[in-house]
């Protein structure tokens, strides 16, 4: 545009030149040029889906290049398929979606971030913006796993909408500062942003925080677990995922959607208090409890499969765990792990099993059996009725384990790579089961 200006008034000098000895023609000229520029100011628009000089030196990316679908995909897929394109610059949403379809993804993960864009609906146009969605067969659509900033035109919805529907809200969860909300008429660009900082959400509507709160405290939980995600296990747990935009069966336009990542920032977590079992679920019908200051596993009367799972999700960790094995030992810790609809826990366990049972080898649930065992002739690393000490490092698509101070197994793998989800301890079934641990921390790396 600069370029452009500077080259019409360098034309305009010419001509002027050129005019300068007949004044009727430079009267002409004048108004003519002033009724141009007059258009160019009232009727020009600022460029979209361009970064600042500034936006790019503090880390800014753009997620569309107003053109093309590049970066872009179905949910859960590996191309673009879904009612989705481009028009006049802007990703649009042509309202053939519903609850089951009609999602895209950014090919990138984000973990915490600051997410801008500007959007535009049709009259009682509905969608969303939601944030780290898991992308995995066991998930049928994205909102069962990340939250969304819900996007609505409330004065000309069809339908009575609760307060935890309307727009702004982090859906099902937490509601805005209606007092704060300037929101542009139907059919206007409206500008919304979320930052998601280690835990830390804030919500933004045309420049202003409308919402503040804190994921994975005592209250969230609470929220999550007695309202709409009480039957979603894993809604909301994941610290990285990918970006979606939600086609509700209704058209709407996003334009300027640019994101900015901030520092993932390490901590310390015990995972297990000496008291109670705060921070844990239980699944399944089998024995978890507190004695004497230690965490106790025990086979019930069912004698099946049993799970004590943190409520956090741990991607890239250390974890050190303390365990004794009494009557048969036939336990193990899941990394990266989620709860499925049989409360049965699908990933990978690290094992925890009798002498000669490959304790510290990995063992994975979704079909592929033993991935890594341990050899031979480290069996004898374990201590039968002692304490033992197992060490579980993951990082990326790398595991290793440590076992009383010895290296059991050092393993990578693409698919570890791409997963996330929470730690558990398990109960083998068959019964007869009893295994005591203590001093359970995990590091974030």
């Amino acid at each position: 545009i600069i370029n452009y200006v500077c080259e019409l008034i360098l034309k305009s000098i010419m001509l002027m030149k050129f005019l300068k000895k007949d004044s009727n023609r430079m009267g002409v000229f004048f108004s003519c040029a002033a009724a141009c520029l007059l258009t160019f100011v009232s009727c020009g628009e600022a460029p979209q889906n361009v970064l600042t000089p500034q936006e790019e030196a503090d880390g800014w990316k753009l997620l569309f290049d107003g053109k093309t679908m590049a970066g872009w995909k179905d949910y859960n897929g590996t191309t673009l398929t879904q009612p989705w394109g481009v028009v006049d610059g802007c990703i649009q949403a042509n309202g053939q979606g519903s609850d089951a379809s009609g999602y895209i993804v950014t090919d990138k993960e984000y973990e915490n971030f600051e997410l801008s864009w500007d959007w535009k609906l049709s009259k009682g146009g509905n969608s969303g913006m939601l944030y780290h969605v898991v992308e995995r067969p066991d998930f049928a659509v994205p909102y069962v796993t990340g939250p969304e900033y819900q996007l609505i035109d409330e004065p000309n919805f069809a339908e009575p909408l609760e307060d935890w529907q309307k727009l702004g809200v982090d859906y099902a969860m937490y509601l805005p500062d209606t007092s704060k909300m300037k929101v542009n008429p139907q059919g206007e660009w409206n500008n919304s942003k979320i930052v998601f900082d280690n835990g830390h959400v804030e919500h933004w509507l045309n420049g202003v925080k409308i919402l503040e709160f804190e994921a994975w405290t005592d209250d969230w939980y609470a929220r999550k677990n007695s309202g709409k995600w009480s039957h979603a296990p894993e809604y909301g747990l994941a610290k990285k995922g990918v970006i979606c935009l939600q086609d509700h069966g209704y058209p709407a336009s996003f334009r300027n959607i640019k994101i900015k990542e901030l520092p993932r920032k390490t901590k310390e977590v015990v995972l297990f208090n000496g008291v109670d079992l705060t921070g844990w679920e239980v699944y399944g019908t089998e024995k978890w409890y507190v004695k004497d200051s230690l965490l106790i596993c025990e086979s019930g009367p069912d004698k099946q499969y049993g799970y004590l799972a943190t409520r956090e999700y741990f991607d890239d960790f250390e974890l050190t765990a303390e365990f004794k094995q009494e009557a048969d030992g036939n336990s193990g810790i899941f990394i990266r792990s989620t709860v499925g609809d049989s409360v049965k826990v699908n990933g990978w366990q690290v094992e925890v099993a009798p002498k000669g049972m490959d304790t510290g080898g990995i063992y994975e649930s979704y079909g592929r059996g033993w991935l890594i065992q341990i050899d031979d002739d480290k069996e004898n690393i374990l201590k039968q009725g002692d304490w033992n000490t197992m060490v579980i490092k993951v990082k990326g698509d790398n595991v290793t384990t440590i076992l009383n101070g010895q290296e059991m197994v050092n393993f990578t793998d693409e698919k570890i790579g791409k997963g996330k989800g929470r730690i558990a301890l398990q109960i083998h079934d068959g019964g007869g089961i009893k295994v005591l641990w203590r001093n359970l921390v995990v590091k974030t790396l």
